[in-house]
Order: C-alpha cells, then sequence, then structure tokens
C-alpha cells in the first residue's frame, strides 16, 4: 500500500476550463450547408442573362455580403439592380429550405443543443437577409438562439468585425470571452478581428492562413468541453503574449 504523499498517491482532479460567455455561429456552411444552394441560384441568374458562372467564381463570394455579390454578379452580366439580385437570390434560397429543410453540416445541431443544455448564451451571426435567418432558426427544432445578426442589421459586412461586435454588445458579453464559429476566410477575419477566439470549420474553401485560432474538419462528436478548452488555450496564448 502506499504511503501518503508518495508518488503514487492520486492527484487531485483537473479543474476544467471556464465555459464561454457566448458561441456564435455563422450560417451559411457552418450550421446549415447552403452554399450549394446559393452556387445553383447565381449560375442560373447568371445564365438567364446568356452569361456563364464558373465554379471558381461561385467561390470567390462564399462569406461575403450580399450587397458585394450582388455587384460581382452584376460584372459577370446580370442586368439587375443589386437590391433586386439580393432579393431573388434570397427567394430561391429560402424555397429550398422551405421544401427540402436545413441541411445541417455533421455535428451542428448536437453541439448547439450541448451547450444550451450548458447554458452556454448562443446567436447566429450571419450575412444572409434576417428573414432567412429566422427561417434557419426557426426550423431548428428547438430554442437555439438567444439572438440573430443577420446582414440587413449591419452597416459593414464581414469580413469587417462589426457583426461580431454587434452581437457581443447585444449579449452583453466582451468579444474576448466569447467564441465563434466560420467556415469562410471572410468569415474568420471578421470574427478574429471582433476579438472573439475563432474556430475555423472548413467547407467550400480552405482556411489556412486565414486567422483562425483553431481549424477543426468537422464538428461531429465535438462537445462544450472542446470549445472551452481551445477558448482556454487561446485566452492563455493571448495573455502570456501581453505578459
Amino acid at each position: 500500500m502506499s504511503s501518503p504523499g508518495s508518488a503514487s498517491a492520486s492527484a487531485p482532479p483537473l479543474t476544467p476550463p471556464p465555459l464561454p460567455a457566448a458561441v456564435l455561429w455563422d450560417m451559411d456552411g457552418t450550421l446549415v450547408d447552403t452554399e450549394g444552394y446559393w452556387m445553383d441560384a447565381e449560375t442560373a441568374l447568371v445564365e438567364s442573362f446568356g452569361g456563364t458562372w464558373t465554379h471558381e467564381q461561385a467561390l470567390t463570394l462564399v462569406g461575403s455580403g450580399l450587397d458585394r455579390s450582388g455587384e460581382i454578379l452584376q460584372d459577370a452580366g446580370v442586368r439587375m439592380a443589386v437590391p433586386d439580385i439580393v432579393a431573388h437570390l434570397t427567394r430561391v434560397v429560402a424555397a429550398r429550405l422551405s421544401t427540402e429543410g436545413n441541411p445541417f453540416r455533421p455535428g451542428a445541431v448536437e453541439l448547439l443543443q450541448d451547450l444550451r443544455a450548458a447554458g452556454v448564451r448562443t446567436a447566429l451571426v450571419t450575412m444572409s437577409l434576417r428573414d432567412m435567418a429566422l427561417t434557419v432558426a426557426g426550423q431548428m427544432g428547438f430554442d437555439a438562439f438567444d439572438l440573430v445578426v443577420a446582414g440587413d442589421d449591419v452597416t459593414r459586412p464581414k469580413p469587417f468585425p462589426d457583426p461580431y461586435l454587434q452581437a457581443c454588445t447585444a449579449l452583453g458579453v466582451d468579444p474576448d470571452d466569447a467564441v465563434a464559429i466560420e467556415d469562410s476566410p471572410t468569415g474568420v477575419r471578421a470574427a478574429a478581428a471582433a476579438g472573439v477566439t475563432t474556430i475555423g470549420v472548413p467547407l467550400m474553401v480552405p482556411l489556412d492562413g486565414a486567422g483562425a485560432h483553431v481549424l477543426w474538419p468537422t464538428l461531429a462528436g465535438r462537445t462544450t468541453d472542446d470549445l472551452s478548452a481551445a477558448h482556454a488555450a487561446r485566452r492563455t496564448s493571448r495573455h502570456e503574449v501581453h505578459a
């Protein structure tokens, strides 16, 4: 039998890292795999005006604000005003969501449910229009979000930090205490610029070098504990740099 204080004595249990004050979710490509829906709508619209729209061109719009996307589609030959382009694309994608439901990315729903069970506040921070964001949130099947910040709620879209800063202000949390989950370089840059711990989960485009603090290949199997650990590691590293 080991004597008290011997090397084989049981170590005290490790204290788990604190929960983040809030977790901020991008929508298209992060929560739901709708990027293909947008690309299909863009392609059909450009072709209706006699133009061509390649997959490579479509990738350049991933994560961008809808007004900027509309301007690029005008350059591709769409002879419509930007607000009309945005409204058209939104109607087409919303119609697919209403008939086909939310095409959730693996692990997203389970992680959201785990966060809610742990009492962590959550927000949807998307450059899609509010009506579409509310449609997706309403099809979750549970009370998934405390807040929705949409593209028509902000003056400056991603990659500006404004959407994430606005979400933190509305939730009453310090950006340093929050975590964001993003799938695009544009979104990653926005969240990181806001001072939020940023977890990149790539879908259509790689995120290497975009500025994410952590890269996960998937959300499948991830839990609140994983988010807390990533958040704690980033904060520790940041504070050591500034010490």
